[in-house]
């Protein structure tokens, strides 16, 4: 099979097919490369042939990137020098892209070349856009679904086939950065407007043949191979592009706290290239693109954000032998936040939703919430007045439970109390059909116990959404003790239905997320009453690649919400709960009503609208600061280690059963350090033997809470990685 073809038609233009046989995208491979390769040699070679169109045998797409394959070809092909295999088979690509763009023109002249146009039906990512860059025109189907972009930093790398280097010379580094730095993909409108393509047509192969057919030499010749070029808004000597690339290092070092290698390697790829000519300044990207490459961090965040994602979210862990389950009508028990966030989601996917509430204006509040999400959507020209009709008609607000009869999936979102919980779930069962799954929506209150109000044990299960819904990407599905797999296939089939990833997990307090993310900011409480400044701990965090410190994120939480927890988790355990002095300081401050963001006093001080002054003095009144600051590293160690060792205890006690969903969960579900690719990529990362000895080290002086695990020193003792002895083989895929 080949991934490209190529037809000569009778006016002498060679159209060049991507069409990757049983793909439904596109994806770049070593033998597409090759024969993409052998083609354009082909063609520019046929006197016959007066021009080239590359398009794609796929309807709606172009190209969705790279097979991750390649870059693990490259590696192992080079043996014991896995950079210089990398540096190599990079060039090779810019190799052949520099020969579509030169397309046979005369070196001093730039004269007798053959136009070259890209026709892409729809959607563009990654190599995806960068081979037709370098094309000499870009059409773009009239495809309101298609996204053009190069998104390559959100996994931890960045544009490496030349699509840095010549985004930056058409449009300036400033006009650039959003879409290398923030991996901006967008509208075909919006693309053209931007600079990226030159025309959306509503038949761009008939428009790309008549421009080809028609363009002069001047047509073809790039900007930069142009004399006289100049870089839009400067390079990094002139006074325009001095500023810019100064904003630029400071832009790139505020977002990430240095956190993030890809955003740097980025940025230098960027600096030094614009300093150099064009083909040299290829060099340093490929450089720089090796060395991401070679950084454990980038194959860390592939594996978690894109191949474990992805793996997840097309069922990996699904039960086998349970057909389709996904939800046609589903009941949402509680409108407040959580039950309205849900019905969204479910609306916006298509499902036809019953929202209860305890009285009719409770229920319509719900319903409002997704009227006001869309009136948002529209102002911003994201939505329309008639999507926004069709969303609402799919939601019926009602305190009625009779109109829950037909719905395959309940999911309760009422208040966390188990009376309540348990009196609605006996009310609904009474109205529901006998093959509906029960699920709660429940962020801390076990799963079998809940289920013990039931009479369908088999069919309930907990479904724990993280707020807000319409905007976190991870659900966390919890199989109670006596939960069927119909149940947890009804879920899973529920959570990608409304294009969410699910993560699986046995029954637990707290369950995983939670038992995980309870600890950092406990931590941070601790630290607080030993006199460490919370702005220090913060920064700490953010340092560390986690969006908001545990300081912030108190506040952000309500301190009310801990002071719950705790006391439910005291009740719960008895004399083995670890009372520390983190928990004297949350009463504290609910003692005060400073219960964070929602009152406008908490950690930080805030003014009438809510906004953050900054860190509450009152905190240093009750703990005096300490002459002396600890080290960063000890800081830093502590608020990892006390999330990843409850990463391990999950694992070890069967709460966790995947070590995929450990790390994708933990960077989704509370943005867990990205870069490292989770908790358990990060344990490798540092290695076992390291992890065990700095447990023991920590242990001796901040506490047992950072006891090794058992797992965890067996590991250490036979010098074991969680991928690999845990790791399952993730289906190849495209980056």
């Amino acid at each position: 099979m080949t991934d490209f073809t190529m037809n000569i038609d009778a006016e002498g233009i060679a159209t060049i097919t991507w069409d990757v046989a049983k793909k439904s995208m596109n994806v770049m491979s070593v033998e597409g490369l090759e024969e993409l390769d052998a083609l354009t040699d082909k063609a520019l070679a046929d006197d016959a042939v007066k021009g080239i169109i590359i398009t794609s045998g796929k309807e709606g797409s172009f190209a969705g990137g790279m097979d991750l394959n390649l870059l693990a070809k490259m590696k192992s092909d080079a043996g014991d020098d896995p950079a210089k295999g990398l540096f190599e088979g990079t060039m090779r690509m810019h190799t052949l892209l520099r020969k579509i763009e030169r397309a046979g023109m005369d070196a001093k002249t730039n004269k007798g070349g053959k136009p070259v146009a890209a026709v892409l039906p729809g959607t563009a990512a990654g190599i995806g856009l960068e081979l037709p860059l370098a094309t000499h025109r870009i059409f773009v189907a009239n495809n309101p679904k298609a996204r053009i972009g190069l998104p390559e930093i959100q996994v931890g790398i960045f544009p490496g086939a030349g699509g840095t280097t010549r985004l930056v010379r058409m449009l300036g580094a400033m006009a650039a950065s959003p879409l290398l730095l923030e991996g901006k993909m967008l509208a075909p409108d919006a693309a053209k407007k931007a600079g990226i393509i030159h025309e959306v047509s509503d038949d761009p192969m008939a428009d790309a043949r008549a421009w080809v057919l028609s363009a002069k030499d001047s047509d073809i010749v790039k900007p930069w191979d142009a004399k006289g070029y100049k870089m839009p808004g400067g390079t990094p000597y002139h006074p325009a592009g001095f500023m810019t690339f100064v904003g630029a290092s400071a832009m790139v070092n505020g977002k990430t706290k240095g956190a993030f290698p890809a955003a740097k390697a980025l940025l230098s790829a960027v600096y030094e290239g614009a300093l150099v000519p064009f083909d040299t300044a290829l060099k340093v990207e490929a450089r720089w693109f090796t060395s991401i490459l070679m950084n454990p961090t980038s194959a860390a965040m592939i594996r978690s954000l894109f191949l474990n994602k992805e793996a997840l979210e097309k069922g990996a862990v699904r039960p086998e032998g349970i057909p389709d389950q996904r939800v046609k009508k589903l009941g949402v028990l509680g409108a407040g936040m959580m039950g309205a966030g849900i019905a969204l989601v479910s609306a916006q996917a298509g499902i036809e939703v019953v929202l209860i509430d305890r009285d009719q204006e409770a229920a319509d509040k719900g319903k409002a919430y997704s009227a006001n999400y869309m009136d948002k959507g529209i102002a911003r020209k994201k939505a329309t007045e008639e999507k926004k009709e069709a969303l609402l008609s799919r939601i019926t607000a009602t305190p009625d439970l009779d109109a829950l009869k037909g719905c395959d999936l309940i999911i309760e979102a009422v208040f966390e109390d188990p009376k309540v919980k348990a009196e609605m779930t006996k009310k609904v069962e009474a109205v529901i059909p006998e093959d509906c799954i029960f699920a709660s929506n429940t962020s801390t209150l076990p799963i079998t116990e809940l289920a013990k109000a039931s009479s369908r044990q088999e069919q309930f299960i907990g479904i724990h959404f993280f707020s807000p819904v319409e905007r976190m990407l991870l659900v966390e599905i919890i199989k109670g003790a006596n939960t069927g797999d119909r149940a947890v296939a009804k879920a899973l089939d529920y959570v990608r239905q409304i294009r969410k990833t699910p993560i699986v997990v046995n029954d637990a307090r707290f369950f995983y997320a939670n038992r995980c993310i309870i600890p950092y900011g406990g931590e941070a409480n601790r630290m607080i009453t030993e006199g460490v400044a919370p702005w220090y701990i913060d920064q700490a965090a953010q340092m560390l690649g986690f969006p908001v410190g545990p300081v912030q994120l108190g506040d952000e939480t309500s301190v009310d919400l801990a002071t719950k927890i705790m006391r439910a988790t005291k009740a719960a355990m008895g004399n083995a709960y670890p009372a520390s002095e983190a928990d004297d300081l949350i009463v504290w401050l609910e003692e005060k009503g400073r219960l964070g963001r929602k009152t406008k006093a908490g950690y930080f001080d805030y003014d009438e609208k809510g906004k953050r002054l900054g860190y509450w003095k009152g905190l240093q009144d009750k703990y005096p600061l300490a002459e002396e600051q600890p080290e960063l590293q000890d800081v830093q160690d502590r608020l990892m280690f006390v999330q990843v060792l409850e990463a391990v205890r999950a694992l070890e006690e069967g709460v966790l059963m995947d070590i995929r969903e450990g790390d994708v969960g933990a960077i989704l579900g509370w943005g867990f350090a990205p870069w490292s690719g989770g908790p358990f990529s990060w344990l490798d990362m540092i290695g076992t033997p390291y992890a065990a000895e700095r447990c023991d080290q920590l242990e001796a002086q901040f506490g047992e809470r950072f006891k090794c695990p058992d797992l965890l020193r067996e590991m250490a003792e036979k010098n074991q990685s969680f991928y690999g002895r845990f790791g399952k083989e993730a289906a190849a895929s495209e980056a």
